[in-house]
């Protein structure tokens, strides 16, 4: 439906006069952001000339969303550390709820709380940008923040890790949920370091606000000694780098001991594959007793963690090599000693002695007051400026449209270089401005050629399924995980383009492949035995499923037998 709504919107956009068609406006009463806009348009004079109404003036973005100003919200805002039960009592309210909304910021939290519902006998969706799992006469949906529904109403909706709202390049994602969801109840979650600057957002939109904060469920003790030597570690120990080198590096050094195996996570692992890993680690039956990972376990994972080691305080950010900060540092080191798990108290020191004042400073600082909140245009405002400047590409109106843009003191436009940079090349090929703003959501152009050509990309012709491999080296595996995000990008723009991205079933499976060919390379590079004997292995569900798969979808391609 979303999906016939902009192609109408770009059908009258490129054949009517501009702000004078009444398809425009229809479209836009049901498009996010929209009925603001048409507030605007249909007010006398508004468009008489392009001074009367600046597109650029996004001072008031709480008014982009009508259907929420029209409810006075009660907004709880649930503040404490990591594994202080802020979450689980704003859950609570949602299970008890008629209906609700759960917004996480990563697949794996809204996986886990579709099946937490589920379990608890509240039937509940599943969406996210790659995945859509519907249960018949289900009120309730879990859903990554980006697929927050703002134009359906809810008795009760959670926000969680609600400081990402100052992310650079996410940030828009959440202010967008905390302004635009509508709901009888908002449950906001996050670092009390967020209150201020959440507080200035909602005084103007009349909601009544209640702060409850939350304390540490059980102890955390930053040690006074490094770890200084690997044979030191312990059972239930997670050690943390910042790159995929240096993962497996540590990794190898500690199984050379001889008297651990590790599990591995990090943040280019395919999302089931980290949630395999975890659950070896978790595990008392399995030998998997020791954790090297990224601050990919910030959050969305439940870990039996005893000890936190930090092998380094320096990540490098995209840009520069820099220390880690107060929030980085107290995420981290909060997921050891997770409350009602094997370890009740948890530790965190560092592989060096020299990373120890900067560890323990952190542990007790509280985190920097967050002064501002990411906004981005939507597609409607972008549409609307692109006809008003008479273009139709993409790189000069968004560069334009970010110049222009005016903002209040509480608000940043998110970080578009990377989006710039794909709508320079998505430019030079012939698609229609709602077309290249799907590629630049993705920062990716991987299928906007093909798609230009004939309107039509079918898996087979960048990707042919049966080549798939377990991976003998890093590089293997590096390749395996790109394939991976390249098979998730096809699905996120099936849901999307369903009909020019047919192939989404194959597509996914592939994806399934990847991940249980990288956990068997995980398996053997580390000595591992699945603990449960009867578990295909990956190999052999490669021999089995590919062949089947390419028969139901690719009856042209030869499959010989072994």
């Amino acid at each position: 439906m979303a999906m016939m709504r902009a192609l109408l919107l770009r059908k009258s956009l490129s054949s009517s006069p501009l702000f004078h068609d009444t398809t425009i406006r229809s479209c836009l009463l049901n498009m996010d952001c929209s009925a603001w806009l048409y507030c605007q348009l249909s007010s006398p004079n508004s468009y008489h000339s392009s001074a009367k109404f600046d597109l650029t003036d996004l001072t008031q973005p709480h008014l982009w969303y009508p259907n929420a100003r029209k409810k006075k919200r009660n907004v709880f805002l649930h503040m404490g550390p990591t594994n202080s039960g802020k979450t689980y009592h704003a859950l609570k309210r949602l299970e008890a709820s008629s209906s609700g909304l759960y917004c996480g910021p990563l697949r794996l939290l809204a996986w886990e709380v579709a099946q937490r519902m589920n379990k608890a006998k509240v039937p509940c969706n599943l969406i996210t940008g790659q995945e859509r799992d519907e249960i018949d006469g289900a009120q309730h949906t879990s859903v990554t923040v980006e697929m927050a529904d703002v134009s359906s109403e809810y008795q009760c909706a959670v926000i969680d890790e609600i400081q990402m709202v100052s992310c650079k390049t996410r940030g828009f994602a959440f202010t967008r949920a905390l302004l635009g969801i509508c709901s009888d109840e908002l449950h906001v979650c996050g670092d009390p370091a967020s209150v201020p600057l959440i507080q200035r957002i909602l005084e103007v939109t009349g909601d009544n606000v209640q702060i409850q904060y939350y304390e540490r469920l059980s102890p955390l003790v930053p040690l006074k000694v490094p770890l200084e030597s690997f044979s030191n570690i312990k059972k239930g120990d997670c050690i943390v780098t910042f790159s995929r080198a240096d993962i497996y590096r540590l990794k190898k050094k500690i199984e050379a001991g001889g008297k651990h195996l590790c599990s591995v996570v990090y943040g280019s692992l395919p999302p089931e594959t980290r949630t395999k890993q975890a659950t070896l680690f978790n595990d008392d039956r399995s030998e998997m007793d020791v954790l090297v990972a990224s601050d990919a376990i910030g959050m969305g994972l439940n870990l039996n963690i005893s000890r936190i080691i930090f092998s380094t305080m320096k990540k490098f950010d995209g840009e520069s090599t820099r220390e880690l900060t107060v929030p980085e540092i107290k995420q981290i080191s909060g997921r050891a000693g997770r409350y009602g798990s094997k370890f009740p108290v948890g530790e965190v020191t560092c592989l060096n002695g020299k990373d120890l004042p900067l560890l323990h400073s952190s542990i007790n600082a509280a985190s920097p007051v967050l002064e501002r909140a990411g906004l981005f245009p939507t597609f409607d405002l972008l549409s609307l400026y692109s006809r008003l400047n008479s273009t139709k590409a993409f790189y000069p109106v968004l560069e334009k449209f970010l110049a222009k843009a005016k903002l209040s003191s509480d608000y940043f436009i998110s970080d578009c270089e990377e989006m710039l940079k794909v709508a320079a090349v998505v430019d030079e090929l012939p698609l229609a401005l709602y077309d290249k703003y799907l590629f630049c959501l993705r920062y990716h152009n991987y299928f906007a050629e093909n798609f230009s050509k004939k309107g039509l990309v079918r898996l087979k012709e960048i990707f042919m399924p049966g080549t798939l491999q377990v991976p003998k080296t890093q590089n293997q595996l590096k390749e395996l995980e790109s394939i991976h995000k390249v098979l998730d990008l096809y699905v996120w723009l099936s849901y999307r383009m369903e009909e020019s991205f047919p192939d989404r079933e194959v597509a996914a499976s592939q994806k399934s492949m990847c991940s249980l060919l990288i956990e068997e390379f995980l398996e053997r590079s580390g000595g591992y035995k699945p603990f449960k004997k009867a578990q295909p292995t990956a190999q052999w569900l490669q021999n089995k499923y590919q062949k089947k798969e390419m028969q139901k979808y690719f009856p042209d391609v030869n499959v010989e037998s072994d």
